[in-house]
């Protein structure tokens, strides 16, 4: 397996440790449910170095990622940062990806599980030729600040007030003695920044970042807690709720698309299922009692199968089990009772908006 910069300190510090696409990550430290409210209450980190970080370069850029990316990268100024897909030629989502612009580059954040897929695939693409790129995964570390206090704790460790930075921005930063990246981005629906630095300083900057956040009740955070936060924000994970045979409407993330745009790969194939409407969507649900819906758990109404969850889980925060699935069309508007099938018994839950968990500041 691969292993991040910060792995010994994981290691140290008693982490339970996994396979996850290939990366030795830290699934939890102490307990998910303890990481997962530190999070929402205080702040937690994250080594997100697992994250695929690829660089490109020149004048021909911009028209270059224009092409593969379904969100408009020519409307992008320097420090924006967009949500973004990368489709198959009919439409199926190979990744979906954070762009950023620069004032000298652009930088393209990829699912851990799609980096190799996604640079052969570019590889392929017409005009590759003609831009500079590297893939920096190995090279540097990435650490996700996330919660109420963040903006704090980055105060302490860079020495700048980060609290003017738009949300979905990022810039080049001096902190601790270290050249890097800071965004205000996150995969958690709290506040929070993630931070790029050289792979030689990441321990140096955790540790920093772990001792300045003792006051702030800062807490190491593992993939468990972010697979729990991300779910209440209904933010999508690859592999779940996005795959090869799932588009981005029936995702329900057109705001990430701009069909108005020049050519993109896939645009015909999503002007289709625009005209047509995808027959299912995702939607959220509130299910009765503590059982949790797995993937692959059947959605029923009127006494049949109308989808399927993507994910599920109890949420630490709402005390309330939750999950997402696609359904069809005809069953998704929210307050619509359905059930779901766990191990043949049928157990009543309600279509609800998403997101389940927004932030009082968000």
């Amino acid at each position: 397996m691969d292993k991040t910069p910060l792995n010994s300190w994981h290691h140290d510090h008693k982490a339970r440790m996994v396979d996850f696409a290939g990366w030795e990550m830290p699934v939890l430290y102490n307990s998910i449910v303890d990481e997962h409210l530190a999070v929402r209450k205080a702040v937690g980190l994250f080594d997100i170095s697992h994250m695929g970080r690829l660089e490109f370069r020149g004048p021909a850029a911009e028209d270059f990622l224009n092409q593969i990316l379904t969100n408009d990268a020519t409307k992008l100024k320097a420090g924006d940062i967009r949500y973004s897909l990368v489709c198959r030629p009919d439409g199926g989502i190979l990744d979906d990806v954070l762009i950023y612009r620069l004032c000298d580059r652009w930088v393209l954040v990829v699912n851990a599980s799609n980096r190799e897929k996604i640079v052969a695939w570019i590889n392929q693409q017409s005009g590759f030729r003609d831009v500079d790129f590297e893939d920096q995964t190995h090279s540097t570390a990435m650490i996700a600040v996330q919660g109420p206090s963040s903006v704090k704790l980055m105060h302490r460790l860079t020495g700048q007030d980060l609290s003017a930075m738009k949300y979905y921005s990022g810039q080049d930063l001096q902190y601790s003695g270290t050249a890097g990246l800071v965004s205000r981005t996150g995969y958690t629906g709290e506040d929070g920044f993630e931070l790029t630095v050289p792979a030689a300083d990441a321990l140096r900057i955790w540790q920093s970042l772990m001792d300045l956040g003792e006051e702030s009740c800062i807490a190491a955070a593992g993939l468990g807690c972010r697979d729990t936060l991300r779910l209440e924000a209904a933010m999508p994970l690859y592999g779940h709720e996005l795959t090869e045979s799932i588009d981005p409407l029936t995702a329900g993330l057109g705001f990430a698309v701009r069909l108005q745009k020049s050519d993109f790969i896939g645009k015909q194939a999503i002007l289709t299922v625009q005209k047509n409407q995808p027959p299912q969507v995702r939607i959220g649900m509130v299910l009765d009692g503590r059982r949790i819906a797995r993937e692959e758990t059947p959605v029923m109404a009127d006494g049949r199968v109308i989808g399927r969850v993507t994910s599920g889980t109890f949420s630490p925060t709402l005390q309330q089990t939750i999950a997402m699935a696609y359904v069809d069309r005809t069953y998704s508007a929210p307050g619509q009772e359905v059930q779901v099938d766990l191990r043949g018994t049928q157990v009543a839950a309600r279509v609800t908006s998403l997101p389940f968990y927004k932030r009082s500041d968000g």
